[in-house]
């Protein structure tokens, strides 16, 4: 992750850096400019203020000839050449230098001539007629120096454009490099990133059989080494779960067949007949006996479902016979709850399992009778819709709390809403229903239900492929 934080930082890093010099060295060009601009005005100013004081000077001592005028003229004649030698000190060009020396030379000329020559003589008379040569030499100097400022304020914008161009296009053209390196180190982390949650889910999901192998940064490999890890203990729970839970049904159905054959002998008199006392207790003990059965049988199917052993048995068969059935082995607990049934089937003859779906229903009534309050009713509606067989159960208990619906079809899961009848469920009656649901390929919701209550509907396929005797030995 440093490396690929570095990759992508050091182009814009070296952008910065490149904008940085750039930027600090037009911001001294321009400082100097203006420096020497600024020099530059104030000495033309001052030179031409000089050679003024000096023409004037010269006229005096021409009129009047008195020498302090003389020495009034070497004052600002040295003041001129001090101007004019800060002038030399800018980076001037050399024709700005040559006038500039030029000039010197004159008012050195100048000065030496004056103390020579006479007041109110022909000398005298030259040497003031000189200064319109000096003034012309003096606006060739600061017209030079003014055009060599213009140039160099061109130049600097000019190179400003430029670098303005430069860091455009480099910026441009780093953005699209840095969204490529960015995009590559996203894949090359995302894709094993993904990978684990992707394991994570599955692993959450219950599902163990997906080896967790993943190549990429050896932090996230030794992290995937720890999910492998996991997964085979979650699986060996798994196993183990499924084994207690095989063999403790299959330890329970033998007392519990012995149980319910004599219930029915006492029901059918064999040992003699029995009291309305008698039988009322027998009769208890058969729905009991009948309850503790099929919760056995959804305990052996989940486990043999979980461990992928059973397939399904496909064959044509009758629907309302076989909800029937369903109804006619849930009698005793109907009445003893005085519940009401409202059942609409269709005469449907659907191709599926036909013991599957018979838990399917049973599981689902057992569900609805468990929450109806004494006195309610359930429904059982069953149609054909477009190849698709729907079976909807509702009852008019307390419903299925919002929060309850994502995890009611996970197994042993028991919602917080209090059931009735004195012997509890194992939480895997749903679950049992999605697992059969599934392996129809079809579905399993919860609707709203419009007088309250929970409302399931299942939706099956009505033709199922058969499968062949080889597909058939192999799921046995």
């Amino acid at each position: 992750m440093l490396i690929g934080f570095t990759i992508v930082a050091a182009p814009l890093l070296f952008a910065i850096v490149n904008a940085a010099v750039q930027m600090n060295r037009l911001s001294n060009r321009s400082e100097q400019l203006v420096v020497h601009g600024i020099q530059s005005t104030r000495n033309n100013q001052r030179m031409f203020e000089e050679i003024a004081a000096l023409e004037r000077t010269a006229r005096l001592y021409q009129i009047i000839g008195n020498a302090d005028l003389l020495e009034s003229y070497a004052r600002h004649n040295d003041r001129l050449v001090s101007s004019l030698n800060d002038l030399l000190t800018l980076p001037l060009d050399a024709q700005s230098r040559n006038d500039t020396q030029a000039l010197l030379a004159e008012t050195g000329r100048l000065l030496k001539e004056m103390r020579a020559a006479k007041a109110n003589s022909a000398q005298m008379t030259d040497l003031i007629n000189a200064f319109p040569h000096v003034s012309e030499l003096a606006s060739q100097v600061s017209n030079r120096v003014s055009a060599q400022i213009d140039g160099e304020l061109n130049s600097l914008q000019l190179a400003a454009q430029q670098a303005q161009q430069n860091l455009f296009w480099r910026t441009l053209l780093l953005v699209p490099m840095t969204l490529v390196v960015v995009g590559i180190f996203t894949y090359l982390f995302g894709r094993p990133i993904r990978a684990i949650d992707r394991s994570i889910s599955e692993l959450g999901r219950g599902t163990f059989s997906r080896p967790i192998a993943i190549r990429g940064p050896t932090d996230l490999e030794r992290l995937a080494k720890q999910l492998e890890w996991l997964r085979v203990r979650l699986l060996e729970l798994a196993q183990e779960k499924n084994r207690f839970l095989r063999h403790m049904s299959h330890e329970l159905k033998t007392p519990l067949a012995n149980i319910r054959e004599g219930t029915e002998l006492l029901m059918d008199g064999a040992v003699g007949e029995l009291q309305s006392g008698q039988r009322e207790v027998t009769a208890i003990l058969r729905e009991n006996g009948m309850k503790l059965q099929r919760l056995i049988e959804n305990l052996l199917s989940f486990s043999a479902w979980q461990a992928k052993s059973v397939g399904l048995e496909i064959s044509e068969f009758k629907l309302r016979p076989l909800i029937k059935t369903v109804l006619e082995n849930q009698q005793l607990t109907l009445v003893a709850h005085r519940v009401r049934l409202d059942v609409r089937v269709e005469d449907l003859t659907p191709l599926a399992d036909r013991g599957k779906v018979r838990l399917i229903l049973d599981n689902l009534l057992s569900n609805a009778i468990k929450f109806t309050p004494q006195g309610g009713t359930i429904c059982i509606h069953a149609h054909g819709e477009r190849e698709q067989l729907l079976l909807d159960v509702m009852d008019s208990g307390p419903g299925i709390p919002a929060d309850e619906r994502k995890r009611i079809f996970e197994a042993f899961y028991q919602g917080k809403t209090p059931q009735g009848g004195h012997v509890k469920g194992t939480g895997i009656g749903l679950s049992v229903v999605t697992e059969f649901v599934n392996a129809h390929s079809g579905s399993i919701e919860i609707l709203e239900a419009k007088a309250g209550g929970a409302h399931f509907r299942v939706r099956l396929p009505m033709r199922q492929p058969i499968a062949s005797p080889r597909e058939k030995a192999h799921a046995a």
